[in-house]
């Protein structure tokens, strides 16, 4: 049997394409299946929580068991075959709870590891130069809004009962496409094949642990737009169909900076990314709590493209020129502290304040902002080497 080629962008586009427009299906539409299949909002609200806090304890226990680039590929068929087979289990649980409970947590196991280790992938080819990591990651946000507008779509029309049948479509075109082999495999470097890196070692690095909590400052803030955004708007007179133009329109914003990164950022360091984030941060979040009118609404929704996009490039920047044998667990660590527990605890935290003030929430969301200029960031020492040996 002849194994198909095809280059590492294609590789990784098609999967970030067939993934995320799973993943589109998977984090909107869930909630609303479940309460398809008669289950109270407290059971929801239940497993929706223990699929996300399965995701945080595989990104930090299981994911940077796998150490090395070579690895990587087979980790990523291997857990996008689990994550296919535990959703096609979802629909044939029925209602009980406590089967619902069990593929939850497999099914999260599976999808948990493979964003950190397939960004892990894109890094490692982004950082020898064949492939730029924001024009291969952008078919994922693109494959999102696409997965999540047809199902809502399907549902109108037909019912929830196929919001599972969707991301098996999804994950079945995504398992088919990562049995192709790129033509240029991943190999570690050869003073780091036998080196091992855990997390304990990699907390202790302080230059790693200010990077984490830049990141998890910067992509903390979207807590409250994640959770209350919806609820604010259309508190203030805005319809469902707006709110979701609205929504869309920052993920466009998000995909163009994908799109021009490498152009618009070409010879910034991490740290000015992550300040031009900042200062994003600062205005987005500082505006939403002081008007509703709708320019101002529109065009704060255009800064998701600096406040999340531009804070992603800056972390997967930094990640790119980690030493090799570190590139896994910085990757791992970054999903699962800045992108996940960090973002769970600030929306509990939102959710508290905006009781008292909704305005108050997002003028929270841009003090985070506010640290990020004083904090002392340098790049790893990979990267200052390779610099000084071209100055």
């Amino acid at each position: 049997m002849t194994v198909t080629q095809c280059s590492p962008f294609r590789w990784l586009s098609e999967y970030f394409g067939g993934f995320f427009f799973s993943y589109g299906v998977y984090l909107p539409f869930w909630a609303v299946w479940f309460e398809y299949l008669g289950l109270n909002s407290g059971v929801i609200g239940t497993l929706i929580g223990l699929g996300f806090a399965t995701r945080c304890v595989a990104n930090l226990v299981f994911t940077p068991r796998v150490q090395q680039v070579e690895a990587l590929l087979p980790a990523l068929r291997a857990l996008t075959l689990m994550a296919l087979v535990t959703c096609v289990l979802h629909p044939l649980m029925g209602a009980n709870v406590w089967w619902l409970a069990l593929v939850t947590v497999l099914f999260n196991l599976a999808i948990g590891p493979s964003v950190p280790l397939s960004d892990a992938l894109a890094n490692y080819y982004a950082r020898h130069k064949v492939i730029d990591y924001g024009r291969t990651r952008l078919w994922g946000s693109i494959a999102f809004i696409v997965g999540s507008s047809l199902t809502g779509w399907l549902v109108t029309e037909q019912s929830a009962a196929i919001i599972p049948w969707v991301a098996i479509g999804g994950l079945s075109a995504c398992l088919l496409l990562t049995l192709r082999r790129p033509t240029l495999m991943p190999q570690s470097e050869r003073d780091m094949t036998n080196s091992k890196v855990s997390m304990r070692q990699l907390f202790r690095d302080r230059q790693v642990v200010v990077f984490l909590l830049i990141a998890s400052l910067l992509q903390g803030s979207h807590a409250a737009y994640y959770s209350f955004s919806a609820i604010y708007w259309k508190q203030a007179g805005y319809s469902e169909s707006i709110v979701g133009y609205l929504w869309s329109l920052g993920v466009v914003a998000e995909v163009a900076v994908f799109a021009l990164g490498a152009r618009l950022f070409n010879g910034w360091s991490s740290k000015a990314l992550f300040q031009l984030a900042a200062v994003g941060v600062l205005l987005r979040w500082g505006i939403t709590g002081t008007t509703t009118a709708a320019v101002p609404v529109i065009l704060v929704q255009l800064l998701h493209g600096i406040t999340f996009a531009g804070a992603h490039l800056g972390a997967m920047q930094y990640i790119q020129r980690e030493c090799g044998a570190r590139l896994v667990a910085t990757q791992a660590a970054y999903n699962a502290l800045p992108m996940g527990a960090v973002v769970a605890a600030l929306t509990t935290a939102s959710g508290w304040i905006y009781a008292v003030s909704p305005s108050g929430t997002f003028y929270t969301m841009a003090l985070l902002a506010l640290p990020v200029f004083v904090l002392p960031l340098r790049e790893p020492a990979f990267w200052r080497a390779k610099q000084a040996k071209v100055a």
